[in-house]
């Protein structure tokens, strides 16, 4: 075929059933469609549409090419799409889920977002509900752990581990763990999952024996700010994510242990509804988030 008219010209005859529907469509005439559809069979040596003079259909060999060929004019529609996309500057409304403590990764380096493309309006989601994010309309949405089969697409941020914390005061009064087993003579503060209501085991680690540890919990909170807010206040030893203890390490607020026992790390991931092409705003922003979140923590 020595171009895409003939291809053209029948997928708009065969969705309109009518060469003068199709020909309304592309703008030219009806002899002009049904010739160029006559130039395809012929070439393919093929019938793919019955005629008579009330009605046009397909016939067999004209419904299979026809959906092959559907396929191919709307990738070729996205590409065009693409590149048009490609040359625009991002703009628009960019709705995000994030959990609860996504804050604490994320909104320090909103600031340079926001100096790279001024023209997207950020609208942030902070709650660690499971979301639809077709119905509810999200962007991108931001969750940790396994992903579910799912028809989104996703992209990996980066790694985070667990940590083991506690205030010095705490450690000065009750000692420091010295091995896993000690932990059952700590007083715990545990975390309640709120949208399963189960507590968050302490198993981030293929050590065995974390898993069969009996924690005796003097406090359970369903928010990990409040656990970590615990912690820094001197209730007891905490199990929280890197970034989220990171500051309170840094400023002696804080101190971990058994750090070589916290050897698993979880994943962020970023996902988005599949499209046939990503629009402007969603593809910077994940490239951003991509890029800067999630280094890996030292230890």
């Amino acid at each position: 075929m020595d171009s895409l008219s003939g291809v053209i010209s029948f997928v708009k005859t065969a969705e309109a059933l009518s060469f003068i529907g199709a020909a309304r469509g592309l703008g030219i005439s009806a002899s002009a469609v049904g010739k160029n559809v006559a130039k395809l069979e012929a070439s393919l040596n093929v019938r793919l549409l019955h005629r008579s003079t009330r009605k046009v259909s397909l016939t067999a060999e004209g419904q299979l090419f026809y959906e092959r060929c559907r396929k191919i004019l709307d990738d070729l529609q996205d590409a065009r799409a693409m590149l048009s996309d490609s040359v625009q500057q991002p703009r628009g409304r960019l709705r995000v889920s994030l959990p609860t403590i996504g804050y604490r990764f994320l909104m320090p380096h909103m600031q340079a977002f926001r100096d790279a493309y001024p023209d997207i309006e950020l609208e942030l989601d902070f709650n660690d509900l499971l979301v639809d994010v077709i119905e509810e309309g999200f962007d991108v949405v931001i969750r940790s752990g396994a992903l579910a089969d799912s028809t989104l697409m996703s992209r990996r941020l980066g790694p985070f581990r667990f940590l083991l914390c506690a205030s010095p005061g705490y450690f000065q009064r009750k000692g420091r763990p010295q091995v896993v087993a000690d932990l059952e003579q700590h007083e715990c503060l545990l975390y309640r999952f709120a949208t399963t209501g189960k507590l968050m085991d302490w198993t981030l680690s293929a050590n065995p024996a974390f898993t069969q540890l009996r924690l005796p919990g003097v406090m359970t909170l369903n928010n990990m700010e409040a656990i970590l807010s615990a912690a820094i206040d001197g209730h007891g030893i905490a199990f929280v994510p890197d970034f989220l203890a990171r500051e309170a390490l840094a400023q002696g607020r804080l101190e971990s242990e058994l750090d070589d026992q916290c050897s698993d790390q979880g994943q962020f991931w970023a996902l988005w509804p599949s499209s046939r092409h990503l629009s402007p705003k969603i593809r910077v922003f994940v490239d951003f988030v991509a890029g800067r979140l999630f280094p890996a923590f030292p230890g």
